[in-house]
């Protein structure tokens, strides 16, 4: 589908928005659809028996078209701040070409994933090695929190969201900071939906909303209810929320804002030395090159540790959620030192296994009446 879609876009010249003024080339939407190709034969591949240098090329194949394809998933953040906000759609093919992008991505990561582990002579599913078929039920582990170390590793990135958010607020309070007016942020942000301009009103800035929403989805990777709904979910209360559910978007925002948090930070410095070119000022809004730099530093400081906090908190996300199959031997070696890390205290290390075998995981009452997690 992605191929089909990019070499329809390269052969009638439709304009796909690779950043805010540069879009695709119809050269590069035809390199893209035979990468997408690749990687698709690559994947059918994966399920044959191959020799040697035809493992090498669905590995070489795998690891050139992924991290290619998911720099498309990079916008994804944006979309959604500019569709939550309710300040409309910029393009139409760029928001379907990071779709299709995220998708992708998502879908080859789990190929590789499944592969690496079919030739180390593991489950594809569950990554262990146990005889038996591989269609056994899954035994999902209890809901557990995250190790102390991760919630103090992510709180502290976290807190490099303080400055931009501030920033921010101050404008939409009517205050002044780095040389720029509350009037004159008013002002460029005049054009903006209905909803920027009422939450502005309240003093809240809507991409610092956005960011809120970002830190709702980090304390779910790090908290059993982002494993079980919790009680306000209403008729999905107590059932177990979908493994990748909070992953796929954790991963794949995690690594956008990452990447731009790092350039920004990078980028400030260098640019206030005179290393790298200046940026354009806003002169309607009345930016300072100190005061403009300065932004960019605060918003790479932002997305950057938000970004690097997703990653910590997905990781262990991953290992407290990862599922075995029902018929996986109980004398297999103990879980990894993160995920031994990570599980709970109350966990017994000798049945983390088989807890809850037979038995459907949405049928189980994970928590009790007072919001405790059961024992299975």
């Amino acid at each position: 589908m992605y191929a089909i879609v990019e070499a329809t876009w390269a052969v009638t010249g439709t304009t796909v928005p690779f950043t805010l003024h540069t879009p695709y080339s119809p050269i590069a939407q035809l390199i893209l659809a035979g990468l997408a190709i690749a990687a698709g034969v690559a994947c059918w591949a994966t399920r044959r028996r191959v020799a040697q240098p035809g493992r090498i090329a669905i590995g070489g194949a795998l690891v050139l078209a992924t991290p290619v394809l998911a720099m498309g998933a990079t916008g994804l953040p944006g979309y959604f701040v500019t569709l939550a906000s309710g300040s409309g759609l910029e393009s139409a093919t760029g928001l379907a070409h990071v779709l299709l992008s995220s998708a992708l991505t998502a879908l080859l990561v789990l190929v590789a994933l499944s592969y690496r582990r079919r030739l180390a002579g593991a489950c594809p599913r569950c990554g262990q090695k146990h005889t038996g078929g591989h269609d056994a039920p899954l035994v999902h582990p209890s809901a557990s929190t995250a190790s102390p170390r991760t919630r103090r590793l992510a709180y502290l990135l976290m807190c490099g969201m303080l400055p931009w958010a501030g920033v921010k607020t101050i404008w939409t309070l009517g205050g002044d900071a780095l040389g720029i007016t509350a009037e004159k942020w008013k002002e460029s942000n005049s054009g903006g939906s209905e909803v920027a301009k009422a939450l502005a009103e309240v003093g809240i800035d809507v991409t610092v909303l956005a960011a809120g929403l970002g830190f709702f989805l980090l304390t779910g990777l790090m908290y059993p209810w982002g494993q079980v709904f919790p009680r306000w979910t209403l008729i999905l209360s107590g059932r177990r929320v979908p493994r990748l559910l909070p992953l796929i978007p954790a991963w794949l925002t995690a690594f956008g804002l990452s990447v731009y948090g790092v350039l920004l930070v990078i980028y400030a410095p260098l640019a206030a030395l005179g290393v790298l070119p200046a940026p354009k000022l806003d002169t309607d809004l009345g930016a300072t090159l100190s005061g403009t730099l300065w932004l960019a530093a605060f918003g790479g400081m932002a997305f950057g540790g938000l970004g690097f906090a997703l990653l910590a908190a997905a990781r262990s996300y991953s290992a407290r959620t990862r599922p075995v199959c029902a018929t996986a031997a109980t004398s297999e070696a103990p879980p990894t030192e993160t995920a031994r890390a990570d599980a709970p205290a109350s966990a017994a290390p000798a049945d983390w296994r088989t807890a809850g075998a037979g038995r459907d995981p949405a049928q189980r009452s994970p928590t009790g009446r007072d919001g405790s997690i059961n024992s299975h």
